[in-house]
């Protein structure tokens, strides 16, 4: 779900975060929009965060961790969180996992300023954090989202 947030306290909304997915059953986790390569970015990472669950094989406890780690293409929590949202206004993706997605949905709604938000990421936001030279880019077959989603893949063989 995309949007935009106005976050006066970071842990605060997380925690409203929390809850919903809590009620609902979901995992859920807030991504800044500028470091998201696009919708099968975060599917590429929920999909692997799922199968370490399921083969006993995660990092994190949580799957809304476990996730965040897979989008972030690390396997250090503090280094992930620099994908999560800040304080004050910006555009947000939230990845919402099992259960009642729906419902979770429908409070998210609640939670954001307006539900229009930039999928995409920024290019140079997202060359810095995970590290992608313009060469590897462009050698890749579908360029800078490609090699974001292979940083996901890769983190399989790093654990």
């Amino acid at each position: 779900m995309e949007g935009v947030a106005s976050v006066d306290d970071v842990d605060a909304f997380v925690a409203a975060l929390g809850d919903i997915g809590d009620e609902h059953g979901a995992a859920m986790q807030a991504f800044d929009a500028d470091y998201v390569a696009g919708e099968d970015h975060l599917a590429s990472a929920v999909a692997h965060a799922n199968r370490a669950f399921e083969r006993g094989e995660t990092v994190a406890s949580e799957r809304a961790v476990e996730i965040l780690l897979y989008a972030a293409g690390r396997r250090q929590i503090r280094r992930a969180l620099a994908m999560g949202v800040d304080e004050g206004d910006s555009e947000v993706v939230v990845v919402i996992d099992g259960g009642d997605e729906a419902a979770a949905a429908d409070a998210v709604r609640r939670l954001l300023a307006a539900e229009e938000a930039t999928l995409g990421g920024d290019e140079a936001t997202l060359r810095d954090f995970f590290d992608v030279s313009e060469a590897e880019s462009a050698a890749a077959a579908g360029g800078l989202a490609d090699v974001v989603r292979e940083r996901v893949a890769l983190l399989d063989v790093e654990k």
